[in-house]
């Protein structure tokens, strides 16, 4: 943080492999906290317990002998409320302010280590002074969870933005936003659009300089990019046009095909993606899927329905809002190809999604009609 009055306290994690025991973080992931020291001292969120301790020290550390008066939770989650318990420990005169949700779900995570804490419950509108500075708080229900609120503070125009604008990959690890930042927001909040549409737009009524979000870097410079990637995936926009092709081979014939189809797009001038989903990370894969304007399936049948890495992928999509989009589709099948039936059906359950024909039947493996087949296919996705 620039600013002398408002310190980042947060820490990295470059141990943990698996965020919410899914998603994998090849480079860590950073639990972000801040401090606001004013005539009133205000803590921005705790951090997760594996790192509590460190949290902690860093704390007090920057307060030099004071105490804080405020702790504001604007999210539950355990990796950002965990260390509630040992800081009142710590400061036990501290008063915790949040949503009047996150206060009903406090016992839910702290049964009895909490008991007697005191706790201000705000809602939109409502303001904090600490004297300079002051917090005004925005609801932001369903980013991603339900009692989540952002707080802005005017002084210095600091929008504290919770799990918005997060992004995997620890601050001690330079990465470019965009990829981890999309696969961040797709996988833990993309199902929520309509509400991040929402938050973007009391956003839009700020004065923002500064964005400080619970995971990921402090943002501080040519912020319009960021908040126009941001509208662009919370309204199921692509970012990209062009195909991402995913497929699932067991014995090579799909892979071939699919590299078939990725050469022919390529002749035409597309900008083609394609990911091996028995291999790639899941999370990646659907972040992709998010960014191109079209998607090409390509699946192996397997025990009288769809090859199960193929299944996985689809019902990710499913239950992550994917939408608004075009999509091929390339079965194989050795004596019952029904891949492209479920891969079908899957499909047709997502909002505003066109099935592009034909839908290729390959036997086994590709074989000159299959390439006939796969041509007319690119020749439809490239005229959609």
């Amino acid at each position: 943080m620039k600013s002398l009055d408002i310190k980042y306290i947060g820490v990295d994690d470059l141990e943990l492999d698996l965020f919410e025991s899914q998603y994998p973080l090849a480079d860590g992931v950073s639990y972000n906290s801040y401090l606001i020291m004013d005539d009133k001292i205000a803590v921005m969120d705790c951090v997760d317990k594996r790192r509590t301790d460190e949290w902690i020290s860093s704390l007090q550390c920057e307060l030099q002998g004071r105490k804080p008066d405020y702790l504001v939770v604007h999210h539950m989650e355990p990796d950002h409320s965990a260390g509630i318990a040992a800081f009142v420990e710590k400061y036990p005169d501290v008063t915790v302010v949040a949503s009047a949700r996150a206060i009903q779900m406090l016992p839910q995570f702290f049964e009895t280590e909490l008991a007697g804490v005191k706790t201000m419950a705000v809602k939109e509108g409502d303001v904090l002074p600490l004297g300079k500075h002051e917090l005004t708080f925005y609801a932001a229900p369903m980013v991603h969870w339900p009692e989540v609120m952002v707080s802005y503070e005017s002084a210095e125009k600091v929008l504290f933005s919770a799990d918005a604008f997060g992004k995997f990959g620890a601050l001690c690890r330079e990465q470019e936003w965009a990829d981890e930042a999309c696969r961040y927001y797709i996988n833990i909040v993309g199902k929520y659009g309509v509400q991040v549409q929402a938050l973007l737009k009391k956003v839009s009524a700020l004065d923002v300089e500064i964005i400080a979000p619970l995971h990921g870097p402090v943002l501080d410079e040519n912020l319009s990019y960021y908040i126009d990637l941001y509208n662009t995936w919370s309204s199921y926009k692509p970012e990209i046009d062009g195909v991402f092709i995913a497929y699932a081979s067991i014995y090579g014939g799909t892979a071939r095909a699919a590299s078939h189809m990725a050469r022919e797009l390529r002749n035409r001038g597309v900008n083609v993606a394609v990911a091996d989903l028995t291999r790639e990370d899941k999370s990646l894969v659907v972040a992709t899927a998010f960014r191109y304007s079209k998607m090409v399936l390509a699946a192996s049948s397997y025990d009288g329905g769809l090859f199960t890495p193929m299944h996985d992928f689809l019902y990710r999509l499913q239950i992550k809002s994917y939408q608004q989009r075009t999509v091929g589709i390339i079965e194989n099948g050795s004596w019952a190809p029904v891949s492209g039936r479920v891969m079908r059906e899957m499909v047709e359950k997502m909002k505003q999604v066109d099935i592009i024909e034909p839908v290729v039947t390959l036997r086994s493996t590709m074989h000159q009609a299959d390439m006939e087949a796969i041509e007319q296919l690119v020749k439809n996705l490239c005229s959609k």
